[in-house]
């Protein structure tokens, strides 16, 4: 996340560095860079291996102005070599809007990286960067699981993709119970139906959740520490029906009360948790959150299990 810059070699590097950066990055005159870099510029990340032209550079300074409206940066460090400048630098800034994706969580962000520059006549030719998109998510806690968001797969025909509906079909013979993952947006309670809850470690005692990027408690989830997970007992068919609706006020009819850190758990579900939310990675469609469980509370109510769109009495299981 660096800035573009002509290195005058008579002239000392580190004004013209930050100059170059407050007018593109802090200040968002982007047009000042057409006049630093040479014809046929390229910007690589070390990261993912993506490149763009000055274009492209511009898109994304302007994307990253956007979501950071209040970005600063300092130079840390400007090292020059032979034909090259190795440029240091910190950024702070807070997630106020949509980035790649990802609703504003009001989070403050601290990131840093270093550009390697490749100069020709004073001017830019090539900038090689330790730093992009998804780093900055990183920072804030938020990060792509690699070969999944992006699957490289190689020659399609020898991994053609998998038919949605045969992996629809494997889905419905999985038996699950059934959740309600809350939180709160403000003093506003929000929440969703979602199977697709587990388990991950007793020692210590962690959990995770995958939600859907369209759901409306999605940007929510973003903004909040905690969260809370209701397993449905059998007597809480018509909050199913509620949760999976897209109602304005879930909450007008049904009787909950917050736990420890102001999550909202629902009175008669077979069980409730508050959790921490600790990691989140982003997988296309879904956000999976993985959360440290702080808070439990049981209930000797059967669960509610479902499988293939039907509901069914957890209590009244059969051995085989």
């Amino acid at each position: 996340m660096t800035c573009l810059t002509v290195i005058g070699m008579q002239q000392t590097l580190e004004p013209l560095i930050t100059s170059a950066w407050l007018e593109a990055w802090d200040k968002g005159d982007l047009d000042a860079l057409d006049s630093l870099v040479a014809v046929g510029y390229t910007r690589t990340s070390k990261a993912t291996g993506a490149t763009v032209d000055i274009t492209g550079l511009k898109a994304e300074i302007a994307a990253v102005r956007e979501a950071f409206p209040d970005l600063r940066t300092t130079i840390d460090n400007v090292v020059e070599g032979n034909g090259t400048v190795a440029v240091f630098w910190t950024s702070t800034g807070t997630h106020a809007h949509e980035y790649l994706g990802v609703p504003a969580t009001g989070l403050t962000v601290h990131t840093r990286g270093s550009n390697i520059l490749v100069l020709k006549d004073g001017k830019i030719t090539k900038e090689t960067v330790t730093w992009d998109g998804s780093e900055l998510l990183a920072a804030l806690g938020i990060r792509p699981l690699r070969g999944i968001a992006t699957p490289d797969v190689g020659d399609s025909s020898d991994f053609p993709e998998l038919d949605a509906d045969l992996m629809k079909a494997f889905n419905r013979q999985f038996i699950t119970g059934v959740t309600v993952v809350t939180t709160k947006e403000g003093e506003t309670p929000k929440g969703l139906a979602a199977n697709s809850y587990c388990s991950v470690s007793i020692e210590p005692p962690l959990v995770l959740i995958c939600v859907q990027k369209t759901s409306s408690t999605y940007p929510a989830l973003f903004s909040s520490s905690h969260l809370g997970i209701n397993i449905l007992g059998t007597a809480q068919h018509e909050t199913v029906r509620v949760f999976a609706s897209k109602a304005a006020d879930k909450f007008a009819d049904l009787d909950w009360h917050e736990g420890p850190k102001g999550s909202p758990l629902l009175n008669g579900s077979a069980a409730s948790l508050e959790a921490e939310i600790q990691e989140r990675f982003q997988a296309k469609t879904h956000t999976v959150f993985i959360c440290r469980v702080r808070h439990a509370e049981i209930d000797d109510s059967a669960p509610m299990v479902y499988k293939a769109g039907h509901f069914y009495d957890g209590g009244n299981l059969a051995e085989l």
